[in-house]
């Protein structure tokens, strides 16, 4: 015992025998007379003695309080190190037997944990191996079962796991009886102690993980030969037991008999079936019965006993249980079993109970979804209870997509597509569209390499975005359409970016591709908006991702991936009723597909990989073709070859008695006719023409008695006689070109009923030797075109046109029988009284040429158009005049509108034409009224007499002008107009009056255009100007000038644009004759005067083009007036020197001679240039022309916004002498710098401004035919080079060029022009309006 300083004279520290040296120092014996020896001293001055401690502890009389202090005191002195390193030196094995004999006595639980806990202590000291001892004396006491199951075995077994727990101890070698050991806890388990059962559990998982770790085959053994009976016992105690940590102990010794095998091996036992009492109470049970009913007794048992652990609110509990059941099912061979059970009696419920309330928690999101893994094995009965735990996967799909490369992603999504594809009605809208934009994320990030994705992974987000389509609510939630948009371009994008990705994942994402285009296009959802989108995103993946990818690397490809690739695109093929099936279809011949699947064939010769080609091509033919020629492919399939050189051998055989071989070589010209027409050769040019020559030759008999492949031959054999007169010249077979001709010519055929090549079209129509058939073609395209059925069969160049296009071409270019043919065709028709409709279709076929292209007027004139119209407006009737006459005309006006005028200068059945339509017009009387022939005849006089000032149709012309009932009309009309005065203004195009000026202003602009050619010298132009003439006055189609000027004033803006254009026209004739004859004006002064009054308020017009037409006309006067000397009243009108100050303070003005600007004061320009010309000028020019004024405005110039009438302005000025010396100068150096950036943007600017070529459609079409002659006399305008608004750069600058040569020259011949420099300052020049007094 401890004993105090007052009780032992001395002690020693050392425990050990004593020498010869250390008598004289040992302490005297205890009180109870013990030798020192077993005595030590502690570091408070006392003496421990082991006997009396020995003697207190293991008398189970004595008092507890002793014995708890006894141990305290220990513990106490343990804490000391010098104590404790003494006595673990010398007798620390005096202690063992003590307190495992004082643990086995006293039921006192304080005493216990005193007791284990200085066990504890010194067992965990490094350089102690007391533990051993310990677990020695334990296991024995336990073995020996002496102490039964009261309190202190419980106390034992704690001890027991205590020291089981230590790693320091070998524990397996120190336990003597492991049988008696294992036997009496195996006993011990059906006690109803909870507590007891606890610790036992926990002893025996040591115990067996000890035997497994250590590989101890007898302890092993043991276990195995026990485990029946302890895993019944095991699952009962689990099943009643409330304690988590019993619950803990019993599962940790489950799992490591599970993970050794032991409860497989165990399921053979009669006993593990049920629990220990009912082995008992039926002696009757044979162990054959027992077996039999073993496996599922035990699964049984085994389900009811964790439900217990699943509901636990430990959540280790839960886990460790999961856990179980991943162990308990994984071990068995044949696993089904079990897992049926299991996920009967409802363990899955439990366990997506744990998921919902798992936070996402890592742990057991990887626990649960194993076992669930496991669980799915048991299909038909699992995929109940997944229906119950749909929204927890949905919830661990979330976090499962967030992870890169999850151990459990496979699991997840396989557990979702099992759910969606086994009950499609379970996910909601919301649902649906939830997993799409994960699944979309997923690939996303997967395609931006931010996550990875297992190969498996990939495979099964295809399979489920399939399985999604297949549920009501996907169409029923648009949203999810945008994310399988993306989807669909992020997995194929994945498998193509991706080099290091598994090649078979293409597989994948091309069976989505085909499962989302197969939903798009059934009958439900072809209309709907949202499946038409995704359907064209489909498309668009393949045209820009796959196709492109397949064509670049197809020897990288493999052949399953091939073959799906190639299945898709037929699928998309198969659906050819929508435009952007047509448009993939052109896209893959376009990339030579017919040479590319030949090419497949020669990598991958199977007969799956033939069969796939030859119904894509067909499939391909089908939608190219309106025919639907691909069924003759698919017919010929099984005995088509797999080398194009095989199908021309095949091509050249006879095929007389061979029913099979017409099959064939039909296929073969199919697709070797599709090919040539998208230009995807398939085999050399010689090659495949010497084919169709052996052909021709040796089946000519079945070829002219009837052959289906006529149309393909011709075609095929046309294109091939083209290439070679293009290419090269080889020779050829007479009789094979005689044998075509005659099917050509003896047998009904179509051209717009099969595609043809433009080389093919162009051959055709250069043999002389068809023409018969040939007329018969555009006899039939002739009334296509008038019912609208305009067939597009016709390739060349890149993409389809319309046959009608095409032969509009072939009539253009003028190298074929084309246009010959047209016009024959037309001259036939008039001669023999044919049909008005069919006359009809071949006068708008005609037109149709013209309008697409215009050139090919000029080959139809040379052709004798003009003959053949004559001989059909001769054999007109009064029926015909109602229902051809009219297309007629619009066929006339469309061809003088585009026809060049020397192609008509020696053609003079255009005469006979001309006249007949003067006699139309004056025989019903329809120049003024609403009539739409009439109008349209009108139209073609006035470009019969465009056409007369370049020098054609001089004849017609002549007639027309002179007509008198022309001229009657028109003044009629103008007459009518200007009767209404001021109400003119509302006379628009529609109004009568207004849609007949339209016309008649035109007639008389050109008929002015005219009469130099056709009159020279024969008018007298001052009739025109003559106040007091009438109709009989006049001896042309024209109208006076005061009519003019009155429709000029009081006219709508359109009608001004064309009178002044007609006033222009009519006093530049004029002032030509004055000055060519010398003669004066013979028109009074209050005449010139009051159309001076409508000229100069017009100026300033909106229009520019009426305002520099009224600024030319106005300036024309100023001249003839100072001829005469009639400009007296120019020094005091105040209007004009309005003009010209307005025009000079606007280009003073800084920073605003912008082009356009300047550009808008070109009328006031032409203005000011005539009164400078004056020879007696105003005064008041002076002062509006002082220094500061020029001087600014040549500080404006710059080379962008100087023209022809600056440069005339300027020079004006000049002679004028109005510039000084420095002005001058500064004038050299803009024009020079100007003429430098010209020269140097020349390049840039002189781009031509081709003149569009308009064409009228329709009679009725008056607005464009009016538009048409507008434009027209725009363009051929006297006044069209000074400013019209379709003067091409090249001119202008042309122009520019000229102006500043001749101000150069002015300026080197007569310097007295140029005044000296004044010393004036310039002024600032700002915009101020005066108030103008009119005089």
């Amino acid at each position: 015992m401890f004993f105090l300083d007052s009780q032992v004279q001395d002690s020693d520290h050392l425990l050990r025998e004593p020498v010869a040296a250390d008598l004289n120092h040992l302490s005297p014996p205890c009180a109870h007379g013990h030798r020192s020896t077993v005595s030590l001293r502690t570091d408070q001055g006392g003496t421990f003695c082991f006997h009396c401690f020995s003697n207190l502890v293991s008398n189970p009389r004595a008092p507890t309080v002793h014995v708890s202090y006894a141990l305290h005191q220990l513990s106490i002195a343990l804490s000391e190190p010098s104590f404790l390193r003494t006595i673990l030196s010398s007798h620390v094995h005096f202690l063992v037997s003590p307190l495992v004999e004082a643990l086995s006595i006293f039921d006192d639980a304080p005493i216990a944990s005193q007791i284990m806990d200085t066990i504890s202590l010194l067992c965990s000291v490094e350089e102690c191996s007391i533990g051993e001892d310990f677990v020695e004396r334990v296991s024995a006491q336990l073995s020996s079962g002496a102490l039964g199951w009261s309190r202190r075995q419980l106390h034992m077994l704690h001890c027991f796991g205590v020291l089981m727990s230590s790693e320091k101890i070998d524990i397996n070698s120190h336990i003597r009886d492991k049988e008696s050991l294992v036997f009496q806890l195996v006993e011990g388990l059906q006690l109803p102690s909870e507590e007891i059962r606890g610790e036992i559990f926990f002893v025996l998982c040591k115990f067996s993980a000890l035997q497994f770790t250590e590989q101890d085959v007898d302890g092993a053994e043991l276990l195995s030969s026990l485990c029946p009976k302890l895993l019944s016992l095991s699952l009962e105690a689990l099943a009643k037991t409330q304690r988590d940590d019993v619950r803990l102990n019993c599962i940790d010794l489950l799992t490591i008999l599970a993970q050794q095998g032991l409860i497989a091996d165990s399921r053979t036992s009669p006993v593990s079936s049920m629990s220990l009492d009912e082995v008992d109470d039926d002696p009757m049970l044979t162990a054959e019965t027992a077996t039999a009913t073993a496996t599922p007794c035990l699964d049984i048992l085994f389900a009811e006993a964790i439900k217990g652990p699943l509901l636990s609110t430990d959540s280790e509990v839960q886990i460790k249980t999961v856990d179980l059941i991943f162990h308990y099912v994984s071990q068995e061979s044949i696993p089904s079993k079990p897992i049926q059970v299991l996920v009967e009696e409802n363990v899955a419920d439990y366990i997506f109970e744990i998921l919902r309330l798992s936070d996402c928690k890592d742990h057991v999101i990887n626990s649960c979804l194993r076992v669930l893994d496991l669980f799915s094995l048991a299909e038909h009965s699992f995929q109940k209870k997944l229906v119950i735990g749909f929204p927890s996967i949905i919830q661990v799909l979330h976090y499962v997509a967030k992870v890169p490369c999850h151990p459990f992603q496979i699991q997840t999504l396989n557990l979702a597509s099992s759910c969606i594809s086994d009950f499609p009605g379970i996910a909601s809208k919301s649902q649906v569209q939830e997993i799409a934009l994960v699944l979309k994320r997923m690939l996303e990030r997967y395609y931006s390499q931010e996550m990875g994705l297992f190969p498996d992974a990939f495979a099964i987000i295809c399979s489920l975005f399939v399985s999604l389509m297949k549920t009501p609510s996907f169409a029923q939630t648009p949203d999810v359409f945008k994310s399988l948009q993306e989807s669909l371009r992020h997995a194929v994008l994945v498998c193509l970016s991706i080099p290091e990705n598994d090649s078979t994942q293409i597989s994948h994402a091309v069976y989505l591709i085909s499962e989302v285009y197969a939903y798009c296009t059934s009958p439900t959802s072809i209309d709907n908006t949202s499946c038409i989108e995704l359907r064209h995103c489909v498309i668009d993946v393949c045209v820009s991702h796959l196709l492109p990818w397949l064509l670049s690397d197809v020897n990288e490809v493999n052949e399953e991936a091939t073959l799906g690739i190639m299945e898709t695109f037929n699928s998309i093929l198969l659906q050819n009723s929508d435009f952007q099936v047509v448009e993939f279809a052109e896209i893959l011949v376009s990339a030579d597909w017919f040479s590319f699947s030949f090419g497949c064939l020669g990598n991958f010769s199977t007969a799956k990989m033939k069969q796939r080609i030859y119904l894509m091509l067909s499939s391909l033919v089908d939608v190219l073709h309106r025919q639907k020629l691909g069924s003759h492919i698919r017919d010929a399939l099984p005995s088509l070859p797999s080398d194009p050189q095989d199908l021309l051998f095949l091509l050249g055989q006879d095929s007389s008695n061979n029913q099979e071989l017409v099959s064939c070589q039909f296929a073969a010209l199919i697709i070797f006719h599709t090919g040539w027409i998208h230009n995807d050769r398939l085999a050399d040019d010689k090659l495949v023409f010497a084919s169709l020559e052996q052909y021709i030759l040796v089946n000519r008999t079945s070829l002219l008695s009837d052959s289906p492949a006529i149309l393909q031959l011709v075609n095929l054999y046309s294109l091939c006689r083209s290439l070679q007169n293009k290419r090269y010249q080889i020779s050829y077979s007479l009789e094979a070109e005689r044998i075509v001709f005659h099917l050509l010519n003896e047998y009904e055929w179509d051209l717009g009923s099969c595609d043809i090549h433009l080389e093919s079209l162009k051959w055709l129509f250069q043999q002389e030797n068809i023409s018969k058939s040939l007329t018969y073609q555009i006899q039939k395209l002739a009334r296509n075109n008038l019912i609208g059925n305009e067939v597009y069969n016709v390739y060349g160049d890149g993409r389809q046109r319309s046959l009608t296009h095409w032969f509009a071409k072939l009539v253009s270019e003028g190298d074929s029988y084309a246009a010959t043919l047209l016009v024959n065709l037309l001259t036939h028709l008039a001669d023999n009284g044919a049909h008005d409709n069919d006359v009809i279709s071949v006068l708008n076929l005609m037109t149709t040429v013209v309008s697409k292209f215009p050139t090919a007027s000029n080959q139809l004139s040379m052709d004798g158009i003009g003959n053949a119209i004559h001989r059909l407006i001769c054999g007109f009737t009064n029926s015909a005049m109602e229902t051809s006459f009219a297309t007629l005309l619009v066929l006339i006006f469309n061809i003088l509108a585009s026809v060049q005028p020397g192609v008509l200068k020696n053609d003079e059945s255009w005469d006979a034409v001309f006249i007949k339509l003067l006699n139309y017009l004056s025989l019903r009387d329809t120049a003024i009224t609403q009539n739409h022939e009439g109008m349209m005849v009108i139209g073609i006089l006035c470009l019969v007499l465009y056409h007369s000032s370049q020098g054609a149709l001089l004849d017609s012309s002549r007639v027309i002008v002179v007509n008198s009932y022309l001229g009657s009309a028109i003044n009629t009309v103008v007459d009518v107009a200007c009767s209404r005065g001021p109400g003119l203004t509302q006379s628009q195009d529609e109004t009568d009056v207004g849609e007949a000026l339209a016309f008649t202003l035109p007639l008389c602009f050109f008929s002015l255009r005219s009469l130099q050619n056709v009159l020279a010298g024969a008018v007298d132009w001052q009739t025109f100007c003559d106040p007091s003439g009438n109709l009989e006055t006049l001896p042309v189609v024209c109208i006076h000038c005061h009519n003019l000027c009155r429709l000029m004033h009081f006219g709508a803006p359109q009608i001004k644009l064309m009178v002044s254009y007609c006033l222009l026209e009519l006093f530049t004739g004029l002032s030509q004759q004055i000055d060519f004859r010398k003669e004066q004006l013979r028109c009074s002064s209050s005449y010139l005067k009051s159309m001076k009054a409508v000229l100069s308020g017009l100026v300033f017009y909106d229009d520019i083009r009426v305002a520099t037409n009224s600024a030319l006309c106005l300036s024309m006067i100023l001249g003839w007036e100072d001829m005469e000397g009639r400009t007296e009243m120019l020094k005091t009108s105040s209007w004009y020197k309005f003009i010209t100050e307005e025009m000079s303070v606007s280009l003073a003005m800084p920073c605003s001679a912008s082009n356009t600007f300047v550009n808008h004061h070109k009328p006031a320009v032409h203005v000011t240039v005539a009164m400078l010309r004056l020879k007696n000028k105003p005064a008041w020019l002076r002062s509006v022309f002082d220094e500061s004024c020029i001087s600014s405005m040549i500080q404006n110039l710059n080379g962008t916004n100087i023209s022809s009438e600056i440069v005339i302005l300027f020079r004006e000025l000049m002679q004028a002498q109005l510039l000084n010396s420095d002005q001058v100068t500064k004038l050299n150096l803009v024009f020079l710098a100007s003429r430098k950036q010209m020269e140097r943007n020349g390049t840039q600017d002189e781009k031509v401004e081709e003149q569009m070529q308009r064409t009228v459609s329709s009679i009725h079409d008056h607005g464009e035919v009016c538009r048409y002659l507008v434009d027209l006399m725009v363009s051929n305008s006297c006044g069209h080079t000074s400013g019209g608004s379709d003067t091409t750069c090249r001119q202008k600058k042309k122009q520019v060029l000229v102006e500043m040569e001749g101000f150069s020259e002015l300026l080197s011949t007569r310097r007295d022009y140029v005044t000296n420099t004044s010393t004036t300052p310039c002024k600032v020049y700002t915009r101020q309006r005066k108030k103008i007094t009119a005089k």
